[in-house]
């Protein structure tokens, strides 16, 4: 098979692309605004393109020079305040390259088996009903969120008008190997990682918590991703919808960093700070509709820090 991955060297792209590189031909295109090349494995079934999903003469040469069983767009600026201080430059990145993206496919790609676009669980904003579900109140707060939510809608339109193969994602918290910790747009399961590294290692260091830590996160392990992007790509059921991709189960951040304490057996220092405007005080997935499909999530969030932390050489 072939695969396009758009921002592939990203945290989800690139271990989707590593994954499924291992057996079928694998085209990556990012700017590396925010992935990294290394995140990549080197294997000659993967080539890497460095350009922008918003370059209409590259993403045509791309899209009308191969042939694609499935593309998967995960390129975004996936800050929610960078979208709030450059609404315009991120709108379209989030936005118009994925209409873009559709236009193209809809003109070359008569064959594609699946379109799979990464939407957002912040498009139901601070909403109060619990848990989401993709029926949910869509209250998006954001550029980000507001760009997401109508990209969503526009793929899986061209579902339905067109006849083009398409699903979509609402990521709920993904963590795992290859976060970028010092990127804005970085989970914070992979700043706590680094923190733990640096008290490991003796440096003076802490992490800094906006509130009072009783926020609550459906926090999914890559893995789980993982499984859920490849069932969702290959399941008729699939076509034309949206579906939540979590756990279905929320943790505190004062639960968790207990959690990571207890793993490592490290107390790390907690700096508390001030709740932030905007920020959302719980969310959690509703997964039936993910687990019609026959997914499972495999990893607890003991179990999914244990392979994590692993993963980072800290136990």
């Amino acid at each position: 098979m072939n695969y396009l991955i758009t921002g592939g060297a990203g945290f989800i792209g690139s271990t989707l692309a590593n994954h499924v590189s291992k057996e079928n031909f694998v085209i990556v295109i990012d700017d590396l605004s925010m992935g990294k090349e290394e995140n990549l494995v080197k294997n000659s079934n993967l080539r890497f393109i460095k350009g922008s999903v918003t370059d209409s003469e590259l993403m045509d040469e791309i899209i009308s020079k191969n042939t694609f069983d499935y593309i998967f767009h995960f390129a975004a600026v996936a800050s929610v305040a960078d979208s709030v201080e450059r609404p315009v430059d991120t709108h379209q990145v989030n936005f118009e390259s994925v209409l873009m993206l559709l236009e193209l496919v809809r003109k070359y790609q008569k064959n594609l088996k699946r379109l799979i676009f990464s939407s957002s669980a912040a498009v139901y904003g601070d909403e109060p009903t619990l848990p989401k579900k993709e029926e949910s109140a869509i209250c998006p707060l954001t550029p980000y969120a507001i760009d997401k939510f109508a990209a969503e809608q526009y793929v899986l339109a061209y579902n339905h008008l067109y006849g083009i193969n398409t699903s979509a994602v609402r990521f709920f918290n993904v963590y795992g190997p290859n976060q970028n910790p010092e990127s804005p747009y970085s989970g914070v399961i992979s700043i706590l990682v680094d923190r733990y590294k640096k008290v490991q290692t003796g440096e003076d260091t802490q992490f800094t918590l906006f509130g009072d830590g009783s926020q609550s996160r459906d926090f999914v392990f890559i893995e789980d991703v993982i499984q859920a992007l490849l069932l969702i790509a290959d399941k008729k059921e699939s076509l034309g919808k949206q579906f939540n991709v979590g756990t279905g189960n929320a943790i505190t951040l004062n639960e968790l960093i207990a959690v990571i304490d207890k793993s490592l057996g490290i107390k790390l220092p907690i700096a508390y700070q001030s709740e932030r405007d905007g920020d959302i005080k719980e969310s959690v997935s509703d997964i039936s509709r993910l687990k019609g499909l026959g997914y499972e999530p495999n990893f607890n969030i003991q179990e999914g820090m244990d392979k994590y932390l692993t993963s980072e050489d800290l136990v």
